[in-house]
C-alpha cells in the first residue's frame, strides 16, 4: 500500500513573536526534526515537508534527509495553500498513492506507533478518513484516502484537513490520541510544555 506523508511547516508562528515554532528544541531536537524523523521511521513515502514563512531559517534542519521539501509561496493565504502545495509535491514524486497522512510540527507527542495505527485502522475498517481524537474533537494527524484528494485541493483560506473530517462523519473513524491536545501556539503554551 502506498501511503504518503505531508508535514505542514509553512506557518509564521505569529503568536510566538515570530520565533518559528518549528525550531523549538525539546529533548535535544527541534520540533520540525522530531516530526520528520518520526515520519521517516515508517516505510511510508514520499515524506513531503511544506515550508513557507520561515523557510530560510528552517530548511537547514532538513539537510541531508530523504524528504521532498516544497516552498509554499502562497502561505499568507492560509492553511489550505499548504495542503494543496503538499499534495502537488506528492503527485510529482509518486502518482500512485492510496492515501495521504497530514502532520503538523507543533504536536510533539506524535510517534511512529500512532502513524502505523492510523494506517492499520484504515486497512481494517475501509473508512476513507482516519483522524486522531483528542479534546473532544477529531483532527490531525489524519489519514485521507485518495478519493478525498480533489476535495482537499478545493479547500480555501484557512480551511484545513479538519474541515473535510467534519464534512464526512459517516466515512470517518477515530484513533484516540489524547496527547494531541498539546498544541504549541503561544509563548505560554511553549513555556508550559518545556516546563519553564
Amino acid at each position: 500500500m502506498n501511503i504518503a506523508i505531508i508535514i505542514l511547516a509553512a506557518g509564521t508562528s505569529s503568536r510566538l513573536n515570530n520565533q518559528p515554532k518549528q525550531l523549538i528544541e525539546w529533548e535535544g531536537r527541534t520540533l520540525l526534526r522530531r516530526v520528520v524523523d518520526t515520519a521517516l521511521s515508517t516505510t511510508f513515502r514520499p515524506v513531503v515537508v511544506v515550508v513557507g514563512a520561515n523557510k530560510n531559517r528552517i530548511t537547514p534542519e532538513l539537510d541531508g534527509l530523504p524528504v521532498t521539501i516544497i516552498d509554499n509561496q502562497h502561505w499568507p493565504q492560509g492553511l489550505s495553500s499548504s495542503v494543496k502545495t503538499g499534495l502537488a509535491a506528492v503527485y510529482l514524486t509518486q502518482k500512485e498513492i492510496d492515501a495521504v497522512v497530514f502532520l503538523l510540527t507543533d504536536q510533539p507527542h506524535v510517534d511512529r506507533g500512532l502513524l502505523l495505527q492510523l494506517v492499520q485502522v484504515y486497512e481494517e475498517t475501509g473508512k476513507g478518513i482516519v483522524a486522531s481524537g483528542y479534546a473532544n474533537s477529531l483532527g490531525v494527524p489524519a489519514l485521507f484516502d485518495r478519493k478525498y484528494i480533489s476535495e482537499l485541493l478545493s479547500l480555501e483560506g484557512d480551511q484545513g484537513a479538519k474541515w473535510i473530517i467534519k464534512n464526512h462523519p459517516d466515512d470517518c473513524t477515530e484513533v484516540p490520541f489524547e496527547p494531541g491536545s498539546v498544541d504549541l501556539d503561544t509563548s505560554q503554551d511553549v513555556e508550559l510544555f518545556l516546563g519553564l
